[in-house]
């Protein structure tokens, strides 16, 4: 299991999903992305996301300066 960060801060919808997306393609099941966003869109898309595409969510909290640290499973 590897474990990948994706700095999406500053990106607006949909740019933090579809770098999610393009993220989780080249990594293997199990693995585990952190996606850092600040887009106020990304607490409905990121959920919404996982859902539809069956990735697990295991976490969401408050990150520095007003973003969201989302932990994202494969």
């Amino acid at each position: 299991m590897r474990e990948k960060i994706l700095d999406a801060t500053g990106l607006l919808c949909p740019l933090p999903v579809l770098k999610l997306r393009k993220h989780l393609k080249s990594m293997e099941l199990g693995d585990i992305v952190l996606v850092l966003a600040d887009d106020p869109a990304a607490a409905i898309d990121i959920p919404h996301f996982c859902n539809e595409t069956g990735h697990t969510l295991i976490s969401k909290e408050p990150g520095e300066k007003g973003s969201t640290r989302y932990k994202v499973k494969k």
